[in-house]
């Protein structure tokens, strides 16, 4: 007979390796041919609702590692929730519309946008996003993202266009969408008016003058030969100045130098007698701001007034307590300039060049002009300093160019109007982090009015039709028919059709005694389109609601689609299209570099799913702290993949050994199960309620490391390895090797329903190699429940200790394999020496050697009587010595008592018994 023949040794059909770049792809299209999505939707059915509703991509370009971390965290929680009582649709979607599409077919795409109709070119972008959208879908899925992927939500679909025209009418009704001419983020870049979203901030170097404004009439004040003094960095917007600044409750002070007499904040006089180099000086009068209100100084080459004004916005910070206001180029110029009845002035067109309101300087783009400007500055006496400064400056986001603040007629949403409920509506949700609640809520408090139309073509239109006065016409009426049209046909028909074939049948205005209308050629910021989704999705899809109960971007958002679907939906509902919101960092390189192309550093998704898998792109996600920005590189993942190789092996060493277990026939009650094997499940039952409640807070590192830790300590180090002997070498129905598979199906039962969301695809694979498993996948199943076992607490600190005890063992017998030359902890007997309570502990523990995995132990006595030779650690003193007897065929284990049968003279007692009474 051969002996090893007689052991029970682990069978499983599921690989040590994951070859994870070739299996995952093949269940995907598994998952596709069962179309998972819907059985999941199917089984979930009737349960409370929980719509994670999904923030939209631009459908331009392949993704990268922000798309993946944020795809991957939302399916974390979608197919959490699906295994926790709820139904937990998600819709992925995809933002369609806005400038990178027009600049990319126009450069990359090499169209011609001269020779193409608005319409036409429109087609044109369409069906470039509509390509973008099918590629980005593939890789998405290639993430292992389960959603309703055959009908996503795109916002140039014409339903989606219908219901945000219903939004923009519903605003416009209430009083929130009007036309006015102000100062708005300007793209000479784009020829396009930007919002706040769209501006990102790069270091600029620009000059810094300072420029004196003669007094033309004190009022009585003043005596007339002072001069104002301002300061400014662009020197491109002196010729659109119409006033000058002062706070009503700064002192100013006269300084008077070399006979010429400068007015400037007194706070700034020393500041600025350095700045100035003024080597003999003299301050000979003051007035508080107030005083001077109204005083008129002279435009320093143009014959116009320089009105000065009062205003709270000016400050000591920088300058010189003057500020130079021109209403058509700044926000606080403009807001200032009203209350004073001051032109909006802008002498800039779209492209960013001088008009004839400029005169010496129409033809020039405005930052070409900065020189000339100044040089007429000097020329008639009015420059008293030119510097040049490095500082942040508004850039469009797109094209990475300089913007202005130019005043230009367009439509605006009005926030001042509802901003009270704005900031109410903000401190009612949930925000993770907290202090996203803080950010928005100043964002939102201190914004503008939100600038809504762009001069663009390829965008949803606004629905605005003028009548034969130019008055703009914005009826129920006309909002409900553009809305219809354009679910029936896609707004492309606004520039393909006549206006009056867009309005109702028979449609007649006061605005328009004749009958002839207009259309407004204007499109909506793209931020409209998407912050529309609450509307045009939660609404119009009967799979979803609204609010949504999460919402999860990156932390952009704050100014971008949080921010904007805030504004939509409090302006036509009263509340916030979400319940909570949850923020992520931005992903970096390896040292904390953001990811370029010029650095090299790019970690691509695709790359990585091709070399390591998408379960390793899934367990990093899951590992790191995504609510701070996360570092990603070559080495991070390959530590990634040896954790994953820890836990893939787990799941191997559990499906080995309960390859002969049937839960129906085989399993052990708890009462009758070993101490040691009732403390597993113990400490298995508290693993499901942490880790729940980690997926509860989306706190997935924390997932990551309990079950990482559970499956490396409480089970690989010891539960795993002191369980081989009986697993191994006890014949298949012995009361302990059942008990001991009874843990191990539970724990694989356990581990592969906790790991899913994050293992998408390794735990379904696991899933098809357990025994008597009746759900197709695990996706069918639901998170493990937590137990109540009794007496947990005494069993717990029980073989916590003993646990601690065993460390010290374990120490021993390495020392020992370094020290004597033991070779296996099988060739060692231990010798404990204990005291109190430890001892007491150790006395109730029987097979001490089989918990060490020693041949023999014993306990020989308190820690006074231990030899010299005995170590001492911290709980208590061990010597290790060789085991005495011999070795057993079988089982390997050292004994005295090996031959007793004749039969099977090389086999220890244990396994003689079982040969005996079970294989002859």
């Amino acid at each position: 007979m051969e002996y090893k023949d007689t052991l029970l040794m682990p069978k499983t059909e599921f690989p040590m390796r994951g070859n994870l770049p070739n299996r995952e792809p093949k269940m995907q299209e598994e998952w596709h041919e069962q179309e998972i999505y819907n059985k999941v939707q199917e089984r979930t059915k009737g349960r409370p609702v929980f719509v994670l509703h999904d923030g939209p991509p631009y459908a331009n370009g392949d993704i990268h590692m922000g798309h993946a971390l944020n795809k991957i965290l939302k399916d974390f929680i979608v197919r959490y929730k699906s295994m926790s009582g709820f139904h937990a649709p998600y819709v992925p979607g995809w933002d369609t519309h806005g400038l990178p599409i027009e600049t990319a077919l126009t450069k990359k795409g090499k169209v011609d946008r001269k020779k193409l109709s608005v319409a036409e070119f429109r087609q044109k972008c369409e069906e470039y996003a509509l390509n973008q959208i099918d590629s980005q879908r593939e890789q998405f899925k290639r993430l292992g993202v389960r959603g309703d992927w055959d009908n996503p939500y795109v916002t140039l679909n014409p339903e989606y266009e219908a219901q945000q025209i219903r939004v923009f009418g519903e605003m416009a009704k209430r009083g929130y969408i009007y036309k006015g001419k102000k100062p708005v983020y300007w793209s000479p870049s784009s020829e396009s008016a930007l919002a706040e979203a769209e501006i990102e901030y790069h270091d600029k170097r620009s000059p810094s003058i300072y420029v004196a404004f003669d007094v033309k009439d004190g009022r009585g004040v003043l005596d007339g030969d002072e001069k104002y003094v301002i300061w400014t960095t662009t020197p491109w917007t002196i010729p659109a100045n119409l006033a000058i600044a002062l706070h009503p409750e700064l002192t100013y002070a006269v300084v008077n130098v070399n006979n010429n007499k400068y007015i400037v904040a007194e706070g700034l006089v020393e500041q600025l007698v350095e700045e100035f180099e003024w080597t003999d000086h003299e301050v000979v009068k003051t007035y508080k701001g107030a005083e001077l209100e109204k005083t008129v100084a002279k435009h320093p080459f143009y014959e116009r007034d320089s009105l000065v004004i009062l205003g709270e916005h000016v400050t000591l910070e920088a300058g010189t307590g003057c500020v130079h206001t021109a209403p058509g180029h700044g926000e606080d110029d403009y807001i200032v300039g009203q209350q004073y009845g001051l032109d909006v002035l802008c002498p800039v067109n779209d492209k960013g060049v001088f008009t004839e309101e400029a005169p010496m300087f129409d033809g020039l783009f405005y930052d070409a002009a900065n020189k000339p400007i100044t040089e007429k500055l000097d020329e008639v006496g009015s420059l008293l300093k030119l510097n040049f400064m490095t500082h942040s400056y508004p850039h469009d986001w797109r094209t990475k160019k300089p913007v202005i603040f130019r005043a230009t007629a367009q439509w605006f949403a009005s926030i001042k109007d509802f901003r009270e409920e704005l900031l109410k509506e903000i401190q009612d949700v949930e925000w993770l982090p907290k202090w996203g609640e803080t950010r928005l809520f100043n964002m939102v408090r201190d914004r503008g009015d939100w600038c809504i139309s762009r001069q663009r073509a390829w965008g949803v239109p606004i629905p605005i039709f003028y009548g034969e006065n130019d008055e703009p016409i914005i009826t129920d009426e006309t909002i409900e028919h553009v809305s219809n049209l354009f679910r029936e046909h896609g707004s492309n028909i606004w520039f393909e059709w006549e206006t009056k074939d867009l309005l109702p049948e028979g449609f007649t205005s006061e605005h328009s005694p004749n009958g002839e209308f207009t259309k407004e050629m204007d499109i909506m910021d793209v931020w409209f389109d998407s912050g529309s989704s609450h509307q045009s999705v939660l609404e119009e899809r009967d799979d979803l609601v609204r609010p949504a109960d999460l919402y999860l971007e990156g932390s952009d958002q704050y100014r971008g689609w949080f921010n904007s679907s805030l504004s939509t939906a409090v302006a036509v509902t009263g509340k916030a299209p979400y319940k909570a919101v949850l923020s992520h960092g931005f992903t970096l390189d390896g040292e904390g570099r953001k990811m370029s192309k010029s650095l090299g550093n790019v970690i691509i998704p695709d790359k990585v799913m091709k070399q390591l898998g998408a379960d390793i792109l899934r367990l990093w996600v899951a590992s790191v702290d995504y609510q701070a920005d996360v570092r990603v590189s070559d080495n991070i993942l390959k530590q990634v993949a040896e954790v994953y190789r820890k836990i893939r092996n787990t799941f191997r060493f559990l499906l080995g050994n309960v390859h002969d277990f049937n839960p129906e026939t085989n399993t052990v009650a708890f009462e009758d199960l070993s101490e040691l094997d009732q403390y597993m499940l113990v400490k298995l039952n508290d693993l499901v309620k942490e880790v729940k409640g980690s997926y509860e807070d989306y706190q997935f590192a924390s997932v990551y490391n309990r079950i990482h830790n559970f499956c490396t300590i409480e089970l690989s180090s010891f539960y795993m390895d002191i369980a081989k002997d009986t697993l191994y070498i006890q014949h298949a129905d012995h009361p302990d090797r059942r008990g001991i598979q009874t843990v191990m199906y539970e724990t694989l039962m356990t581990l592969t329903k906790l790991i899913a969301p994050i293992l998408s695809h390794t735990t379904d694979e696991v899933w098809k190699h357990i025994p008597n498993v009746d759900a197709e996948s695990v996706q069918l199943t639901d998170m493990p429940e937590v137990k109540t076992f009794e007496q947990t607490e005494a069993l717990k600190n029980k073989w916590d200790r003993f646990m601690e005890l065993r460390d010290d063992v374990l120490k021993a017998l390495e020392e020992a394999r370094n020290e004597k030359g033991i070779k296996k902890s099988l060739q060692a007997h231990v010798y404990l020496y204990a005291d109190g309570k430890d001892k007491e502990l150790l006395e109730g523990v029987s097979n001490l050697n089989k918990l060490f995995i020693t041949s023999q132990a014993t306990l020989a006595g308190e820690r006074n009587d231990a030899p010299s030779e005995a170590k001492s650690y911290e709980h208590l003193q061990v010597n290790v010595d060789f085991a005495e007897g011999e070795k057993c065929d079988r089982c390997w284990i050292i004994t005295p008592s090996l031959g007793k049968n004749e039969n099977h003279p090389t086999l220890c007692e244990s396994c003689t018994d079982i040969i005996v009474n079970h294989y002859e």
